[in-house]
């Protein structure tokens, strides 16, 4: 004990601490005492508290929380099993790769992936039961991990929501946590107990329980503050600070919409593998619902798979050749309808906002790709922000990530993955200034009508509307045509399977639209595009060259279509043809042999 004249006065000296704890509560008795130097009197002071520290592995809203929120998502009407993944994270659990930063787009289960490893990981609950019908409880390693971990759970978004700056979503976080660290281990001398870092670096000295740490809406900084520099790198250092070179925490999984390896130079988080919509790696299958996923739930729900495919497939990687948006899936089974689901949680001005940068081609390859085309993209000088934008590339490549595109990784390209995004691109395009191309997307039902309806003078006019210059499409041949075409006819997507250079007969046609399992009552379109010089010629081609044998299966009704430009007149011309039936067309054919 110090001596009493080198105490400030007033000031306490604690002399005796007695501790009982039992099953609920502790009991804190304490005897202190005071000397004042003016009145040279020393008093001493008895005191009683009581506390309710936690239980070992019990649950906190940030600190191993419960399994709630995946028992929640278990029991819905439809959950695919995605716990195989967690094979992975134990692979990579207290190595050199155990960072983990996995970006999706929204509508596919980042969250959810979030909630599962929580419940997998955290000692706030007991998971054996939740997970033994699922893949992982079949890996020799399943009880080895299991609710083994210091589980931290931070959703940023939660905390940014509530703070004015930077400063202040820091400083709750670090609040949040330590208030449930100190209240499970109250006991421990720790060096600074305001000091979130050394609070866990003294945690796991005393009780060599290593941390997991989970962190979903990772990128909600980079979304809300887009050019605050300065906020971004406090909130880089912070992540840095906390995860990197840390032996107590062993495994460190972020999930967000975003990678993280190139904010400009400031390479704060280079410790994390990226698991993203261009390379996605082993982790390909988890990225959204695969083939055989789909085929099971169409199966089950009584749903067309051809239609599902091409309303919510067409994502592609090298490990998963076929991938799909689960949240449109999932809607699409439990409302028995096909239909665009994207837009109930996102609008189209999020789109339309980046088609519009001013860069130049982008408006060109944004319309091919609505036309079916695929387009090459470099990929590699993308920030991985969402303001910094120095080609059309950089903002191609955003799109990717966001979900708008898909990534033909082995081609370098990007394409418009199904009809339900593209639906996306037409209402963005069909608000936006771009002339006689937004007024022909608009009325591109019409000009689907002319031609059921044989009016071959509205169809040629709808053609012109649709004539659109571009740097790298120049109209001079018949492949710019078909460009045409396919925009003037983008309404034809959601009634017909379209091929280009269709095999059939003795050439190849140009265009073949065949109707969808669900619209039998739809005529087949065979169409011959001419370049300077003129469309009876291309219905003639189609019968000379028998391009309706490519139709042998079919059994409906089918239109012939040939078209024209004139390259001195500048003026579309178009011909009709109808055939009640394809055997009809073919008898023709045979007999002119």
């Amino acid at each position: 004990m110090p001596a009493l004249n080198s105490i400030r006065k007033r000031s306490r000296v604690p002399i005796l601490m007695l501790t009982a704890t039992g099953k609920t509560k502790r009991v804190v008795f304490s005897f202190s005492v005071s000397y004042n130097r003016e009145t040279r009197f020393t008093e001493g002071f008895f005191e009683k508290s009581l506390s309710y520290p936690q239980k070992e592995g019990q649950m906190g809203n940030y600190l191993n929380p419960d399994n709630e929120w995946f028992r929640r998502i278990v029991n819905s009407e439809i959950y695919v099993d995605k716990t195989g993944m967690l094979k992975y994270t134990n692979q990579v659990m207290n190595t050199m790769q155990n960072c983990l930063c996995v970006s999706r787009p929204r509508h596919f289960g980042k969250s959810t992936a979030a909630a599962m490893l929580a419940a997998y990981y955290s000692r706030g609950c007991d998971s054996e039961e939740l997970f033994s019908s699922f893949e992982i409880a079949a890996d020799r390693d399943f009880r080895k991990y299991l609710n083994q971990y210091d589980t931290i759970f931070l959703n940023m978004q939660e905390f940014l929501s509530q703070s004015g700056d930077m400063d202040r979503m820091l400083d709750l976080i670090r609040r949040s946590v330590l208030w449930e660290l100190l209240g499970k281990n109250p006991d421990f001398r720790y060096f600074d107990n305001e000091n979130l870092i050394r609070t866990m670096q003294d945690i796991y000295g005393n009780t060599r329980c290593p941390f997991v740490l989970i962190i979903d809406e990772w990128d909600c900084v980079f979304r809300e503050y887009k050019t605050e520099k300065k906020a971004q790198e406090q909130y880089l250092d912070f992540l840095r600070d906390l995860i990197k070179d840390k032996s107590y925490i062993h495994l460190a999984y972020m999930t967000g919409i975003l990678p993280v390896r190139k904010y400009g130079t400031h390479s704060a988080l280079n410790m994390f593998d990226e698991f993203t919509m261009i390379a996605p790696g082993p982790l390909a299958s988890y990225v959204g619902f695969t083939e055989g996923e789909v085929k099971g739930l169409c199966g089950k729900y009584g749903m067309d798979m051809e239609e599902v495919k091409n309303w919510y497939g067409g994502y592609s990687f090298e490990e998963e050749p076929s991938v799909y948006s689960p949240r449109s899936v999932i809607s699409c089974m439990r409302f028995g309808k096909i239909g665009n689901y994207w837009n109930q949680t996102e609008t189209f001005e999020a789109l339309q906002m980046y088609i519009e940068l001013n860069f130049e081609g982008l408006k060109e390859d944004v319309l091919s790709m609505v036309a079916g085309e695929r387009v090459p993209v470099n990929t590699g000088s993308f920030t991985n922000d969402m303001a910094t934008f120095r080609t059309g590339d950089d903002v191609l490549t955003l799109l990717i990530h966001l979900g708008y595109l898909g990534y033909d990784q082995v081609n370098g390209c990007v394409f418009i993955p199904n009809s339900e995004v593209r639906s996306e691109y037409v209402n963005a395009v069909s608000v936006s200034d771009w002339g006689e191309v937004s007024k022909a997307l608009k009325s591109s039902a019409d000009t689907l009508n002319a031609i059921w309806q044989n009016r071959p003078g509205e169809v040629a006019e709808r053609m012109r509307e649709a004539h659109f210059e571009t740097s790298h499409i120049q109209y001079n041949d018949e492949n710019a045509l078909s460009y045409t075409i396919s925009l003037a006819l983008y309404a034809a997507r959601n009634f017909y399977t379209i091929h280009r250079e269709l095999a059939g007969g003795k050439g190849f046609a140009d265009l073949v639209f065949l109707p969808r399992k669900r619209f039998p009552e739809k005529p087949a379109l065979v169409v011959e595009l001419k370049w300077d010089k003129n469309a009876k010629g291309a219905l003639e081609q189609i019968k000379r060259k028998e391009y309706c044998r490519s139709l042998e299966e079919y059994q409906g009704n089918l239109l012939l279509v040939g078209v024209n430009y004139n390259k001195k007149t500048k003026v579309h011309e178009c011909v009709i043809e109808e055939a009640q039936k394809r055997q009809k067309v073919c008898q023709e054919e045979r007999e002119r042999q």
